[in-house]
């Protein structure tokens, strides 16, 4: 079974919390479309796509948008926006459901489409200069990378770079009682240490809220996606 999916027609109890129907404007506050689904990690319910139905003027009638690229809209309430227009979505690789049939497809469309961000490979969060997409020195464990952050803090060398894009909180007192308090955000009630990304943040309260319910109910969302019909052949 592949490792992505989509929602289908699976609805929560709340309408209210569902992001799919909203409007996603574009530079310039142009409409782009609406907000038909989203593409989310089965192992996860991590949501790693968005899926906007043009309404007919793109020949494909739909597009994705990363997550990383997706913002609230501040001239409108409850719709999102993305810094894109229609020529760079029409330069896009054409996207049709049956590419989630399999890892394999989905890989080669995912690396096709990231291939078109050619103005700014680097993804960065909504309204912060800090970048989605590490560099090879920001990768976790680069010594180099973890001392310059050190320094920019202002932070002792040698000393634990807690103040970058994620910290790790360890339980080092083995009488404590595990309260299962992170269980509801989507951590392992049994865990040790967790790690909080501090960039997760930007798109909303309306988007947090529905990526909350879509991990809490990821099985089952998946058990009624799977019970519907394949994903269609594109024609």
């Amino acid at each position: 079974m592949a490792q992505c999916g989509t929602l289908k027609d699976y609805r929560f109890t709340n309408e209210a919390e569902d992001v799919r129907g909203s409007e996603l404007h574009g530079r310039n506050d142009e409409k782009l479309g609406k907000i038909s689904d989203v593409i989310f990690d089965h192992a996860t319910g991590d949501i790693r796509y968005v899926i906007v139905d043009t309404g007919g003027w793109l020949s494909s009638h739909k597009f994705v948008v990363p997550v990383e690229r997706l913002q609230t809209c501040p001239a409108h309430k409850n719709e999102f926006s993305a810094d894109l227009d229609k020529k760079q979505i029409e330069s896009f690789p054409p996207y049709h459901e049956s590419h989630l049939e399999s890892d394999e497809q989905w890989a080669d469309y995912d690396r096709r489409y990231r291939a078109q961000w050619k103005t700014d490979p680097v993804m960065h969060r909504a309204e912060t200069d800090r970048n989605i997409t590490p560099t090879t020195y920001q990768m976790e464990g680069n010594r180099s990378s973890e001392e310059a952050e050190r320094r920019a803090w202002g932070g002792p060398s040698g000393a634990p770079a807690n103040q970058g894009t994620s910290q790790k909180v360890t339980n080092s007192d083995p009488s404590m009682e595990d309260t299962g308090a992170f269980e509801t955000g989507g951590f392992a009630a049994t865990t040790d240490s967790v790690y909080i990304d501090n960039t997760a943040v930007g798109i909303g309260a309306r988007w947090d809220t529905f990526q909350d319910r879509l991990r809490e109910r990821r099985k089952e969302v998946i058990g009624a996606s799977q019970r519907q019909n394949p994903y269609p052949k594109a024609s």
